[in-house]
């Protein structure tokens, strides 16, 4: 980089940011951070800010960061309805064809669920349809993989997920595929929901014609010993935000049909007195191995 003087000027300022921020020792945080001052002073010089506005801009930063706690995480969702989640995922999770498409985790996540058999019921109590998930998980040449875990969490059947119901392990659960692969969920059909919109980030968003809804869904996150794990959604086909997914999470073959079953025999054995849903996946993981060599 060409020497520069150390006295600032508007043109030469971005130069020095940069070769003052050269200087870590660690060169992945220097690259980082390089880039970071490049692009930052960038998008200053192409929007060219009033002081007033750039304050404006803090002030959304502050009231973002006092907005998160164990139950809520506003960043994450700034960065989810700004794209850059699923991008970050996207460069992250580059998978061969044929293997279960990543999406974002989102900001609801939470670890420690219950452990439910085969077949159990995660939703008791909940509002909603009864829902059963089955199908298999496999790897790329089809074997079946036993002992499988699947995370889940989801809305209920009106739409709240459990930090905002208030309540703890609600609408979640964990359960492990059989020694052929299989696996039954039972749960209640989620329905499309808006994002929290109490925020800085819905506050953001009133300001926009964007729609601030996401199509129902299911998360997964699955893994298995000696595979590359995949956190996922199941959305419903036919969902009217299927199209505007809030987040830009929907991937065509996570798309699946919910099918509206009559009473009686459902998958897991019981004999239900309501109809139902019934959704079929199987999910396709990746040997942790070639994972390994494709990075």
């Amino acid at each position: 980089m060409p020497q520069t003087t150390p006295y600032v000027t508007e043109s030469n300022l971005t130069d020095l940011a940069i070769e003052r921020w050269s200087n870590i020792s660690d060169p992945r945080l220097r690259q980082v951070m390089m880039a970071m001052i490049k692009h930052l002073h960038g998008f200053v010089r192409d929007v060219e800010p009033t002081p007033q506005e750039w304050f404006t801009a803090i002030d959304w930063l502050t009231r973002t960061g006092k907005m998160c706690d164990d139950k809520r995480q506003e960043f994450i969702l700034a960065s989810d309805v700004f794209g850059v989640s699923m991008l970050v995922d996207a460069i992250t999770n580059r998978l061969p064809t044929g293997a279960t498409p990543s999406t974002v985790e989102g900001p609801f996540h939470i670890p420690g669920s219950d452990t439910f058999e085969t077949g159990a019921n995660m939703a008791s109590g909940a509002p909603g349809i009864a829902c059963f998930v089955t199908g298999m998980v496999r790897d790329l040449d089809g074997k079946p993989i036993g002992g499988a875990m699947l995370d889940l969490w989801q809305t209920d059947g009106e739409g709240l997920y459990e930090a905002q119901r208030g309540k703890d392990k609600y609408m979640r659960g964990i359960y492990y595929s059989k020694p052929d692969g299989s696996y039954i969920v039972r749960t209640v059909a989620p329905i499309g929901y808006t994002i929290p919109m109490d925020g800085p980030v819905g506050d953001l968003m009133s300001k926009t014609k964007i729609s601030h809804f996401r199509p129902a869904h299911i998360h997964f996150a699955v893994s298995a010993a000696g595979y590359k794990p995949v956190v996922t959604h199941l959305f419903q086909r036919g969902d009217q935000y299927i199209e505007t997914d809030v987040v830009f999470g929907v991937k065509e073959p996570l798309i699946v049909d919910f099918k509206k079953k009559a009473s009686g025999k459902a998958p897991n054995g019981e004999t239900l007195s309501e109809p139902f849903y019934e959704v079929t996946y199987d999910f396709v993981l990746q040997k942790a191995a070639k994972a390994q060599r494709a990075a």
